[in-house]
C-alpha cells in the first residue's frame, strides 16, 4: 500500500474509535521537525463546555503547551503532523493499539498489537493529572487557600494550583540541569503571597530531598508576617522571609536566583543581585516593559522598524523583546549561557516568557574573555538601532 493509503487508513482508525468510545489516547514520538526543544505529542478526549474535543500536549524540554482542538480538527491535526515531523504514531484503544511507522526507507507501515491500557481514560478537562506539588496533607496550601481541609482544591484556585505545578515543573527540570541539582540557597525576589515560595521548598526537601535554604523577599510587611507564620506552622525551618525592596536586600552567596513578574526595572534589580551573589541559576519572568519603551518613545529612529513601532500595540511588544534580548546580552557578558522562551501555564492561563540564565563552566570560562567585546558591540548596535540611552541593568553594574 502506499503511505497515503496508509495514512488514510490510520485516520479512519482514528475516527471509528472516536465514534464507537473505544478511543484511549495517541502518542506521537520520533520528532524530525526544524523545533529542536519539541520531543512528543500526547493527544487525548476532553469535553469542554459539554463539548467533545482534543487536547493536544505539545512536551518540550522545559515546558508543556496544551491545545484544545475539535474531534474533525483535531484529527486532521494528527494527520497532518505524522504526514510530516513525526515518524512514529500509536492509537491506543480499549481494544488494541495501531502503530504507525516510517521505516528507514521512508515507507509507512501499519501493525497492531494487544491493549495493556484496558481503561478509558477521563475526559474530563480538568482531570487531574500526577502533579509534582500534591495537594493532600499541605497545610500551608490550605493556609493559603489554594485547598480545604480536606486537601481538595478549591474550584476558584483550580489555575492558581495548576500555575504554581507548571512553574516547579519548569524549575524542577533547569534545577536538575544545574550542577545535578546541587542547591544550598535560593532566594525568591518580589516572593508576594509565597505561593511558589512554599511550593518550591516543598518540592526542592520533600521530593528531591535537599538540604535547602530558601528565602522570599517582599516589600509588603503585611505578607511577609503572614509567610512567616505560613512558614513555622508547616515545619519549614528553612524557609523565611524578609521585608524589603529587591533594591535593599543584601544578598548572599546564592545558587538559584527567582524574580517572577517583578515589574519593569524589578526585573533588572533582580538579575543584578543574582549576578552579584554569583548565582549559578537565574529564572526570571519579566513584565511591564516600561524604561525602554518610554527611551524608545522619546528618540523615534526611523528605520526599517519603524513602519511597525508606530503603532502603540506593536511598540508595545517591540520593547518587550528588545528589553529582554539585551537582559540576556548582558548575563552573557557575565558568564551566562542564557536562553528566552514562552510557556503557556495552562490553557486559562496567559503566555509568558522566562528568561534563563546557567552559569557557565569549564572550558568556556576561559572563552569568555574573548567575546565579551563582541557581546558589548551588540549591545551598544542594538540601543542605537532603536533609539535608547541606556537599560536601567547597564546603569546597575556600569554606573557613570
Amino acid at each position: 500500500m502506499s503511505n497515503q493509503s496508509q495514512l488514510q487508513q490510520f485516520r479512519d482508525l482514528l475516527s471509528s474509535s472516536l465514534s464507537n468510545a473505544t478511543f484511549l489516547k495517541v502518542s506521537l514520538g520520533n520528532y524530525q521537525g526544524n523545533d529542536k526543544e519539541l520531543k512528543n505529542i500526547y493527544i487525548r478526549k476532553v469535553k469542554i463546555k459539554r463539548n467533545d474535543m482534543l487536547s493536544f500536549t505539545y512536551r518540550y524540554k522545559t515546558r508543556d503547551i496544551f491545545k484544545n482542538l475539535g474531534i474533525a480538527e483535531g484529527t486532521e491535526m494528527v494527520s497532518n503532523l505524522i504526514s510530516n515531523d513525526f515518524k512514529v504514531a500509536t492509537l491506543f484503544t480499549t481494544e488494541k493499539e495501531i502503530v504507525l511507522e516510517h521505516n528507514k526507507k521512508d515507507v509507512i507501515v501499519i501493525r497492531e498489537k494487544a491493549n495493556v491500557l484496558t481503561t478509558p481514560q477521563s475526559s474530563s478537562h480538568d482531570k487531574e493529572k500526577r502533579r509534582l506539588i500534591q495537594p493532600a496533607g499541605k497545610s500551608y496550601l490550605e493556609a493559603l487557600k489554594i485547598t480545604g481541609p480536606d486537601g481538595q482544591v478549591y474550584k476558584n484556585a483550580q489555575d492558581k494550583y495548576k500555575q504554581i505545578n507548571q512553574y516547579i515543573e519548569i524549575l524542577s527540570a533547569l534545577i536538575r540541569d544545574y550542577k545535578d541539582g546541587d542547591v544550598h540557597k535560593v532566594v525568591d525576589m518580589g516572593s508576594g503571597k509565597g505561593y511558589l515560595t512554599f511550593a518550591l521548598y516543598d518540592y526542592l526537601h520533600t521530593v528531591l530531598k535537599l538540604d535547602v535554604q530558601v528565602t522570599g523577599v517582599e516589600f509588603r510587611e503585611d505578607l511577609v508576617t503572614l509567610c512567616n507564620s505560613i512558614a513555622k506552622e508547616s515545619g519549614f525551618e528553612l524557609l523565611n522571609f524578609v521585608e524589603g525592596t529587591i533594591q535593599e536586600f543584601e544578598v548572599p552567596k546564592l545558587d538559584l536566583l527567582i524574580a517572577l513578574h517583578a515589574c519593569d526595572t524589578a526585573t533588572d534589580d533582580a538579575i543584578y543581585k543574582g549576578i552579584q551573589g554569583g548565582a549559578g541559576l537565574i529564572v526570571v519572568a519579566p513584565c511591564c516593559h516600561k524604561q525602554i519603551r518610554r527611551e524608545m518613545e522619546a528618540n523615534k529612529v526611523r528605520n526599517e522598524c519603524s513602519v511597525l513601532t508606530k503603532y502603540g500595540i506593536f511598540m508595545e511588544r517591540q520593547a518587550e523583546m528588545v528589553t529582554d534580548g539585551i537582559r540576556a546580552l548582558i548575563l552573557e557578558y557575565y558568564g551566562y549561557k542564557t536562553k528566552v522562551f514562552e510557556f503557556i501555564s495552562d490553557a486559562h492561563t496567559p503566555k509568558n516568557v522566562l528568561v534563563v540564565g546557567t552559569k557557565i563552566t569549564g572550558q568556556a570560562i576561559s572563552q569568555l574573555e574573548a567575546r565579551r567585546p563582541e557581546i558589548l558591540k551588540k549591545i551598544q548596535e542594538t540601543k542605537t538601532y532603536f533609539g535608547i540611552r541606556y537599560h536601567h541593568l547597564e546603569r546597575l553594574l556600569w554606573p557613570e
